[in-house]
């Protein structure tokens, strides 16, 4: 049987409102920063690559970067430094970085649509939560790429001035290689206090 093709998804949910798709990535990380991105595209906009970063290749998310650049009526970034993180916690860091990345749009939009479930007001804009929503709009998943290549990209700087801990492979995320250069190097300025760094130590009785 024939496989069926995913159909491009839709620009956004609500055509006509310069409507700003929101999206972060880095949540989930023992190091670095988040990073959020904003992003409106131009009604009817659709490419077939255009999908959830974590769906696509490394070289097909740089690649969709570009294809968003050139693309959208106007894009923005939002970063929270691991010591905002530590401050604030994740979740508020995150949205704060949301926040950012809508601040430097171009241009103010007519509402908001955020992947997830959680978000603060921003202004008077109206805004809606979407669960999975980089894998439902085009804005949400542009989005998600230009965040998800920023800290990409921030990371592997990082990675040559805290050798040892291998984030221009893991990123920062808690694989055991990174766990065990932690355990090995201890912490840096750019780890998360306030995440479990290594796993709880285990006790025999």
């Amino acid at each position: 049987m024939a496989r069926k093709e995913r159909q491009p998804l839709p620009s956004c949910m609500q055509p006509g409102r310069m409507e700003a798709g929101c999206d972060e990535a880095g949540r989930g990380c023992l190091a670095g920063p988040v990073v959020a991105a904003a992003v409106i595209l131009p009604d009817g906009f659709s490419h077939p690559w255009l999908n959830d970063s974590k769906q696509l290749s490394e070289s097909r998310r740089e690649q969709m970067r570009l294809v968003v650049l050139e693309n959208a009526l106007a894009w923005g970034l939002g970063i929270c430094s691991a010591e905002e993180i530590d401050r604030h916690n994740i979740l508020n860091a995150s949205i704060m970085a949301m926040h950012r990345a809508l601040d430097a749009l171009s241009v103010r939009p007519g509402a908001i649509v955020v992947d997830g479930n959680r978000f603060k007001p921003y202004g008077d804009i109206p805004a809606t939560t979407v669960v999975k929503g980089d894998g439902r709009y085009a804005n949400i998943a542009a989005a998600s790429i230009l965040a998800k290549t920023e800290r990409d990209h921030i990371m592997t700087a990082l990675a040559a001035r805290y050798a040892g801990y291998g984030w221009d492979l893991n990123k920062g995320y808690p694989t055991a290689a990174h766990r065990a250069a932690i355990a090995r190097l201890g912490a840096c300025p750019e780890h998360r206090r306030s995440f479990r760094l290594l796993p709880a130590p285990e006790f025999d009785f």
